[in-house]
């Protein structure tokens, strides 16, 4: 019997939640969530920002979408979290690790506190949303993707920032790294119970307020084969296959949408 690559991308029925997903890449990947027919719980600290992206997933696409307010350093907002999902999906099949924020720090601007705030945001709370998410994605056999970043596993090169006031803190990459490892670890320890778990490293996708910084943003584009910064858009298709079917053999990877930067 032949497999139909639309009935292996389809998340009808499913329920995917987004940390971070009223933000610039977050909500391209709540949109694949919702093109595909799956139900979406953007979740971040903003609530009507959630709720306006919530809105309008359902205006969009016809979908199920719920905006939710959570603190992913926060435990008793990360339970209340949970607890919503479960009272108005049953479950969770689907869990995406993008929430981050941190101050862009320098080598000699950061301070002791800058790091273990980015540490904490970016490593340490994905573990604890990923221990509240277990057991409905054990119930489900369900799918996690971790966000990590070019940077998890290449240096940024010092050279883009001269003459700028953008940085690149030590505590961003180091955070990424740990990611990419996290990712790895799951992917073994969480096969006996049906779990699914791949990284997503982007790179470079910079907000639109650094586009029109023309040094900068040029700096970028030149930096990879494909000669131009990514768009949210370029996302779709790597979430697409990771967190469904298409992707059921696929487990403890890392791919890198990064228009080829790795490569030179």
């Amino acid at each position: 019997m032949t497999v139909m690559l639309k009935d292996l991308l389809s998340l009808k029925g499913r329920t995917a939640l987004v940390t971070g997903g009223a933000g610039f890449l977050g909500t391209a990947m709540c949109e694949t969530f919702a093109e595909l027919g799956g139900n979406v719980v953007v979740a971040s600290r903003d609530k009507e920002k959630c709720e306006r992206a919530a809105q309008a997933l359902r205006d969009t696409f016809q979908t199920k979408a719920l905006g939710l307010q959570l603190d992913v350093t926060d435990a008793d907002s990360t339970a209340a979290c949970m607890k919503a999902i479960k009272d108005e999906f049953g479950g969770l099949d689907i869990l995406v690790n993008n929430a981050w924020s941190g101050n862009k720090n320098s080598w000699e601007s950061i301070n002791e506190a800058d790091w273990r705030y980015d540490i904490e945001v970016s490593l340490n709370a994905p573990f604890a949303i990923t221990k509240a998410a277990f057991p409905m994605l054990e119930a489900s056999k369900g799918v996690i993707l971790n966000i990590g970043s070019m940077y998890g596993h290449l240096a940024p090169d010092y050279r883009l920032y001269e003459g700028t006031t953008f940085q690149n803190p030590p505590s961003y990459g180091a955070a990424k790294a740990g990611m990419i490892q996290f990712t790895k670890y799951l992917a073994s320890f969480l096969t006996p119970y049906g779990i699914r778990v791949n990284a997503l490293s982007p790179g470079a996708f910079p907000h639109p307020p650094v586009r029109e910084h023309e040094v900068f943003h040029s700096r970028l584009a030149a930096k990879n084969p494909i000669g131009r910064v990514g768009d949210p858009e370029d996302l779709k298709g790597a979430v697409a296959l990771l967190c469904s079917d298409a992707g059921k053999y696929m487990t403890g990877q890392n791919i890198c949408v990064d228009g080829g930067w790795a490569v030179w």
